[in-house]
């Protein structure tokens, strides 16, 4: 049964536990040299070892994606373009725009946007295959403008692949682990060099992406799933589902409640308990609500909002938008009872790919943002850098750089001829 505890366990339960990612980083830290090294040689081997792959590439063809889609059901596909449509029209709101400014006679700076030219989503299909993953990761790089969408997924469900296929992934491929992350960090004959690398992943995964980082583009390193609920009444029913629904991903998942009432805690207890009976994925939830999942009751709604900040969870669910305005620390916020966490996993636009293990602290979802560059422009005029010219040579001479400070002074010498 899920643990009811009080505040002062608050710190025991809200410490994530470290993911072990020094021991991964030393398992695939030589893969990733190897596939330097060695490029399809070294992928290939490592995609039979650990994929169970038995093709001559890794790269599936277009005729098994077309049949794929041939293959999706009425259903699977009205679900796909409604979930499209929604994580587009989201991703077109979060893209940066040109702007133009001019702060002084003569001065005229702005920025332009650019797609990457190439971006690789990691689509995981363990134990569950995630093609709402695929959405989530090509959308927001098609719309952003990004010309090569690579995905790769280690074993690949026809929902999987017919997905990427209408969704206008570029090219797949049949990898998966630190291997694939290494293939599209330094590119090989077969998989094109991606700049940057998205999409969730296991503790390999993971390890690899923070070793790359530099040498490719990521999004975050994340960790297992988790959400917190905030709620002082409601159908414990709700709740219980709710919590079920992330406990189900995997033993490691998180689903905590916060509440002041005590007997909305004992409800909501013995709720989850007994939807367990009928749940086909029970093992794995009760696992996860076993070791890192319990009901806290707190003294108010000030203290759970104090204590929702300190762990910045990836997904939130509060009772209504009042508490909105407290709320300074989480990957995405769910508000009200008709608002589960599923609905943002599947079909409502805002992206799944979100931060965990607290890095919420630090930035939000996946976003269309993440696909494209925003590059500075400033022209100036005579009159502009003339204006400027005492502030720039005075602080280039500070520093010590005092071709700098000429570079600006010989425009008005006459040696220069003006543009030079």
């Amino acid at each position: 049964m899920l643990r009811i505890l009080t505040s002062k366990d608050a710190g025991r339960l809200l410490k994530r536990r470290a993911a072990r990612l020094d021991e991964a980083e030393a398992v695939v830290r030589p893969i990733l040299e190897d596939v330097r090294r060695r490029g399809d040689a070294a992928v290939l081997e490592y995609a039979r070892r650990f994929d169970g792959f038995q093709g001559p590439s890794v790269r599936v063809p277009r005729r098994t994606l077309e049949a794929a889609a041939r293959g999706l059901s009425r259903e699977f596909r009205r679900a796909l373009r409604t979930s499209e449509k929604n994580v587009a029209a989201f991703a077109r709101m979060q893209l940066p725009q040109p702007k133009k400014v001019a702060p002084a006679p003569g001065l005229r700076l702005s920025q332009v946007v650019r797609p990457l030219d190439a971006a690789a989503a990691y689509i995981p299909s363990g134990r569950y295959p995630l093609p709402s993953t695929v959405v989530m990761t090509v959308v927001p790089a098609r719309v952003a403008g990004v010309e090569s969408i690579l995905v790769c997924t280690p074993n690949p469900s026809p929902e999987i692949l017919g997905a990427a296929h209408l969704l206008g992934a570029t090219h797949v491929f049949q990898m998966g682990g630190a291997h694939a992350i290494a293939a599209f960090a330094y590119g090989t004959k077969t998989v094109p060099r991606a700049d940057r690398i998205v999409g969730p992943g296991n503790i390999y995964v993971a390890a690899a992406k923070k070793l790359l980082a530099g040498e490719v583009g990521i999004d975050f390193i994340a960790g297992p799933s988790e959400i917190l609920i905030i709620a002082a009444g409601g159908d414990p029913r709700v709740i219980a589902a709710d919590m079920l629904a992330q406990a189900e991903h995997d033993g490691d998942a998180s689903a905590i409640l916060l509440t002041p009432s005590r007997r909305l805690a004992d409800a909501v207890a013995r709720e989850a308990e007994r939807q367990l009976e009928t749940l086909p994925t029970a093992a794995t939830a009760r696992a996860a609500l076993k070791r890192n999942s319990a009901i806290l009751v707190v003294s108010s709604l000030e203290e759970a909002l104090d204590l929702t900040n300190r762990f910045a969870p990836e997904h939130l669910s509060i009772a209504d938008a009042s508490l909105l305005r407290h709320v300074r620390h989480a990957g995405s916020v769910f508000v009200g009872p008709w608002s589960p966490e599923a609905a943002g996993d599947y079909a409502s636009g805002p992206n799944h790919v979100l931060p965990t293990s607290g890095a919420a602290r630090l930035r939000g979802g996946l976003s269309a943002a993440d696909f494209v560059k925003v590059i500075s422009v400033q022209e100036l005029s005579e009159r502009a850098l003339r204006g400027l010219a005492p502030s720039i040579t005075a602080l280039a001479r500070a520093e010590g750089l005092e071709a700098h400070a000429r570079s600006v002074e010989v425009r008005f010498t006459g040696k220069g001829g003006g543009r030079c």
